[in-house]
């Protein structure tokens, strides 16, 4: 029962085995932001260009291989099957546009067309009493295919790698410099940062939360078929209910004993005194980023 605990998603996770840890925060987020724009109109190849270097960085970053060994397969795994029905499923097709030329003088092009664009044909497919009917994959398809698979990947793991190795108070005092500008606008970047900050710590007691009712749930033995179809949903309602009644009351307990320690305003750049650790590594870092924005406005499109 304690397989989130065993799954550390979104959690940082203490250590000294990585250097991941010692880079700057405002380099790493800055690293997630690339991992997060740059396949925006971009071509399939630097998208899966960018699925492997994010593989080459976590097999060569030095966190522990229980950290990723269970995370990593299942996110391939989902990735995979959101490329292969995004590929598998029909694309539509484009309002027939006026023709200048007449059609028998365009036929034979026509037929080239689709044969060159159209990649696999399989069918058509009888699963048991239902037809399927052909399952065609073309050019369009496949990219689509691989742009949601490689977006998704992308995402999700940028994102957990960055919060593996950044702690709270460093993801918060990075953002807090990036968004120092909007400061001078009237924008509360010191409360913004605390709230974050907060949001971050709550998180594993959300989780904790979440594993105690279902704890609860397996004790008891709970089958959901037998208690058929309405009794299931109103145990589902009652069970998030009081998920959320005891988040709330973790929090006003948060709350309290913060109250109770004085309650003073501590902004996040005051609680960490950010010192440039490996100043090799923070200028390779930046060299490795400039690199990789040059190679997408080089070869992103291909």
């Amino acid at each position: 029962m304690d397989w989130l605990r065993q799954i550390p998603i979104g959690q940082y996770v203490d250590g000294t085995s990585s250097w991941l840890r010692l880079l700057d925060a405002r380099l790493k987020l800055s690293w997630t932001v690339a991992f997060l724009l740059t396949p925006i109109l971009a071509g399939p190849w630097w998208r899966l260009a960018l699925v492997g270097l994010l593989l080459v960085f976590t097999a060569f970053s030095g966190l522990p291989w229980r950290l990723w060994r269970r995370t990593l397969p299942l996110l391939l795994v989902l990735s995979l099957l959101v490329g292969g029905l995004a590929t598998t499923l029909p694309t539509g097709s484009l309002a027939p546009a006026s023709l200048n030329r007449p059609p028998q003088e365009l036929e034979l092009g026509a037929e080239h067309q689709g044969m060159r664009w159209e990649l696999v044909r399989l069918g058509p497919v009888q699963l048991g009493p239902l037809p399927l009917g052909p399952l065609v994959v073309t050019r369009r398809s496949a990219e689509l295919g691989v742009n949601s698979a490689t977006l998704l990947f992308t995402v999700i793991h940028s994102a957990n790698l960055l919060l593996l190795t950044t702690p709270p108070e460093e993801l918060v005092w990075g953002l807090s410099w990036c968004m120092a500008p909007l400061a001078r606008l009237g924008v509360p970047v010191e409360r913004l940062g605390f709230t974050l900050l907060l949001a971050l710590r709550f998180l594993p007691l959300v989780q904790e939360e979440f594993q105690n009712l279902l704890r609860s749930l397996a004790t008891r033995s709970v089958n959901l078929r037998r208690l058929g179809f309405q009794a299931s949903v109103g145990l589902v309602l009652a069970l998030g209910e009081r998920l959320l009644a005891n988040v709330l009351l973790r929090a006003e307990q948060g709350a309290e004993a913060l109250l109770a320690r004085g309650g003073q305003w501590v902004a996040p750049s005051q609680l960490l005194r950010s010192r440039l650790r490996a100043p090799l590594l923070q200028a390779l870092g930046w060299l490795g980023l400039l690199a990789v924005l040059a190679l997408r406005w080089r070869f992103g499109a291909l």
